[in-house]
């Protein structure tokens, strides 16, 4: 294998930037169609200063699941409209549903997240889950998006959970590339990491560290400040690139084998990602101090510490060791990390982290400095 390094086409951030649109869509084809998202065409797009009707551009509501049934009416949509550029607009499903039609239909993706609640906008893979929201698989596309548009004052205007979430998910690329490093396993692009892959995932750790509390309160208040900017900009970009370049380990597996119970579902894709940091760092024997750091780091956002913070807090054993054989599965990237890994030892990394989780909440253990 070689080292790779893959990029979206171009990254566009700012207040207002929604903007930019009708000039991009002209810029990669003659027709666009945007797949929205219930409350990016509710709320999202009637708030913005973009006529769709005067510049020819036809709206299609996404239906909430990135599953095959979905992915086959939305490309029937884009037969029928001629639509040669297609627009994904909301969170992290419908991105993904837009990235997979259009990477079908062999046509440029410009994708406008309206939460910064995943590193999916820039990235050139999407998962795939079933009708049931069970995850099924993750799919690659040729190429990354486009385009990448980034509105703060829209990621500003949502509630502060989305952002949250986004920092748990963005809070294991820098964990999950060092092991990919230290094992020389690949990264999510087909190669082994490259030096600025893995220099951005540890600056986005860095980002989260110095900004993530600042950020979620300006987030709480739904203004824009320079510490949001840089916390949306790790959480999308930063993250984005640093674990497709810099490649996935033991926190997404986690993450994926949590799916498998149903009282996962109603948290977001970071919250359990979070959890399955902290299991992670349990899994990888991480020193105490780096371990204490993440956990006061997930305290003071938000983020769930605990197997109760998912919806987990009634499971069983028996229960667990299901995700837990889920998490195992030959394909998920958690045998990136070293030694042999086995659902009982995953088992048992996630109930050390929630114990640790539960005795910091028990004890009201003072926070630490935020720093590596």
């Amino acid at each position: 294998m070689y080292k790779k390094a893959v990029f979206p086409g171009k990254y566009i951030q700012g207040v207002g930037a929604i903007s930019e649109l009708p000039a991009l869509i002209r810029l990669l084809g003659k027709q666009g169609l945007i797949l929205a998202s219930p409350s990016a065409k509710d709320k999202v797009l009637p708030a913005c200063a973009l006529d769709l009707q005067a510049q020819g551009i036809p709206l299609e509501l996404f239906h909430g699941e990135c599953c095959e049934i979905e992915l086959a009416r939305v490309a029937d949509v884009v037969t029928r409209k001629n639509a040669d550029v297609l627009v994904g607009m909301g969170g992290g499903k419908a991105i993904d549903t837009a990235k997979i039609v259009a990477d079908r239909a062999g046509i440029p993706v410009i994708v406008i997240p309206t939460i910064a609640s995943t590193d999916a906008p820039c990235s050139g893979c999407a998962v795939r889950y079933s009708q049931d929201g069970v995850f099924d698989a993750v799919l690659y596309q040729r190429m990354n998006p486009a385009a990448v548009l980034v509105d703060v004052a829209i990621i500003a205007a949502a509630p502060k959970r989305f952002l949250v979430a986004g920092m748990g998910d963005a809070l294991s690329t820098w964990f999950e590339a060092r092991s990919c490093d230290r094992t020389q396993s690949p990264n999510e692009c087909g190669g082994y990491s490259t030096a600025v892959g893995l220099r951005i995932a540890r600056f986005c750790c860095e980002t989260l560290l110095a900004y993530g509390v600042a950020a979620r309160f300006a987030n709480e208040r739904h203004i824009v400040t320079p510490a949001l900017e840089r916390i949306v900009e790790a959480n999308i970009l930063l993250s984005g690139i640093g674990f497709e370049s810099a490649g996935l380990a033991a926190a997404h597996s986690i993450h994926n084998g949590l799916t498998a119970l149903v009282e996962t579902h109603s948290f977001y894709h970071g919250e359990k990602v979070a959890f399955g940091v902290l299991a992670g760092l349990q899994l990888a024997d991480t020193p105490a101090e780096e371990s204490e750091t993440v956990f006061s780091f997930c305290e003071d956002v938000g983020l769930p510490t605990t197997l109760a913070d998912i919806g987990l807090g009634q499971a069983d054993r028996r229960k667990l060791l299901a995700a837990a054989e889920k998490t195992c599965t030959p394909e998920q990237p958690i045998h990136h990390e070293g030694g042999a890994i086995t659902p009982e030892r995953v088992l048992n990394a996630m109930l050390a982290a929630d114990a640790i989780g539960r005795a910091r909440k028990d004890a009201g253990t003072p926070r630490r400095a935020r720093t590596l």
